[in-house]
C-alpha cells in the first residue's frame, strides 16, 4: 500500500516535466510574491522565500520572472497581481479521506465556489474550517535522491542537526523535522555535500485511511482536479491505496 508521500513524489516529478509551464509558473510566482510580502525580499533572511526561489529555479523559471514576483511582494512593483490572499480549505474525499488545501487567490468567493464544484463533481465534500486540519501535523520535509548517497552518513548528519525521522521511499530518502529545526537540518545536509531535490514545510497525516477500487480511482481524479486548479498551491491527504493504482496514475 502506498500513500500521499508517494503521490507527492509522482506529482513533483510530473510537474518538473509538465509542458503546461504557464500554469506551473503562475503557482510558483504566487508563492514567491506571498513569501516576499510576509517575510521581506531577502532570501537570506526569509526561509520561505528561499524555498520558493529554489523551487522556481528547479522548474527553470527565468530569473527576471522571479525578481518581478519578489518586487510585487515587497511593493516595489504594484499591479493587480500583487493583491493576493492565502486561504485554506478542508473536506473529505471518497472513502472518507481527509483533504487539506492551501491556496493563493485574488478572489476568495470565486475560488471557494470552484473548489466546492470540484469536490461535488468528484465524489467529495467541502467541509467547514477545522474539520480535518487536526488530523495533520506541520513538519519540515527534505528529499534527497538516493543515487550515490551513503544512507548512514546522511542519517547521522540529519540526526545530529535535529531531524526527527528518515524514511526510505524507493528512489529517495525523506527526512522529517519539526518546524523549528527545519532550517538547521536543511543547512547541515547541504553543507555536508548532499544534493537536496526538494525542501519544504508540509502537512503529515497522523493516521491514514485505506481506499481501493473505484473509490481510489475517484479519489485520484479529485486530487488531480484540485491540484490542477490555478489558485491551489498544495493539497494534502491521508490516503493509503494499492501501489499499482498510483503507478497507473503516474
Amino acid at each position: 500500500m502506498a500513500g500521499h508521500s508517494k503521490w507527492s513524489q509522482i506529482k513533483h516529478k510530473k510537474a518538473l516535466m509538465d509542458a503546461r509551464k504557464g500554469k506551473i509558473f503562475t503557482k510558483l510566482i504566487r508563492e514567491i510574491t506571498v513569501a516576499a510580502r510576509q517575510g521581506g525580499g531577502n532570501p537570506d533572511t526569509n526561509p520561505r522565500l528561499r524555498m520558493a526561489i529554489a523551487n522556481a529555479k528547479a522548474h527553470n523559471m527565468p530569473w527576471e520572472n522571479i525578481e518581478r514576483a519578489i518586487k510585487r511582494g515587497t511593493g516595489e512593483l504594484v499591479d493587480e497581481k500583487a493583491q493576493l490572499e492565502e486561504v485554506s480549505y478542508e473536506g473529505y474525499g471518497p472513502g472518507g479521506v481527509a483533504i487539506l488545501i492551501e491556496a493563493v487567490t485574488d478572489n476568495k468567493n470565486r475560488t471557494v465556489a470552484e473548489i466546492r464544484h470540484i469536490f461535488d463533481k468528484n465524489g467529495g465534500t467541502l467541509g467547514e474550517r477545522g474539520c480535518v486540519s487536526w488530523m495533520f501535523d506541520r513538519k519540515g520535509l527534505i528529499v534527497i535522491e538516493k543515487e550515490g548517497v551513503d544512507e548512514e552518513e546522511l542519517f547521522m548528519v540529519a540526526a545530529d542537526a535535529g531531524a526527527e525521522d528518515m524514511k526510505d521511499e524507493g528512489d529517495v530518502f525523506e527526512i522529517y523535522t519539526d518546524v523549528e529545526s527545519f532550517e538547521d537540518v536543511r543547512k547541515a545536509i547541504e553543507e555536508a555535500g548532499f544534493k537536496i531535490s526538494r525542501a519544504e514545510l508540509t502537512m503529515v497525516p497522523k493516521t491514514t485511511v485505506q481506499v481501493q477500487g473505484k473509490q481510489a480511482e475517484q479519489l485520484l481524479r479529485l486530487l488531480e482536479a484540485l491540484e490542477d486548479h490555478e489558485d491551489v498551491q498544495k493539497v494534502y491527504s491521508n490516503f493509503e491505496m494499492p501501489d499499482e493504482l498510483l503507478e497507473a496514475a503516474a
